[in-house]
């Protein structure tokens, strides 16, 4: 990562973090999420094994298609394991 990248990320919400302080840690591991309702935020996946992130996420939101109480659902990415890819929404 060059260092315009590193400022860019240094900017970026993270996601479920304290309003307070959103933006990433140097220390800590992130994916982008791509697409769908929590597209552009990161997702903190700092200790997780290649074996816990395979499977993706389903994260709590309320701005997918089925608003308070819906989740979101996100794919790692096929050979770029930084990005994760909306696959939809469930109620």
């Amino acid at each position: 990562m060059d260092r315009d990248d590193e400022r860019e990320s240094l900017r970026r919400r993270v996601y479920g973090a304290d309003h307070e302080h959103p933006n990433p840690r140097p220390d800590r591991r992130y994916a982008e999420l791509v697409g769908g309702p929590l597209d552009g935020l990161l997702l903190d996946i700092t200790g997780w094994t290649r074996g816990e992130a395979t499977p993706g996420v389903v994260l709590p939101t309320e701005l997918g298609r089925f608003g308070p109480g819906g989740r979101t659902m996100y794919d790692p990415r096929p050979g770029d394991p930084a990005r994760w890819d909306w696959t939809g929404d469930t109620p």
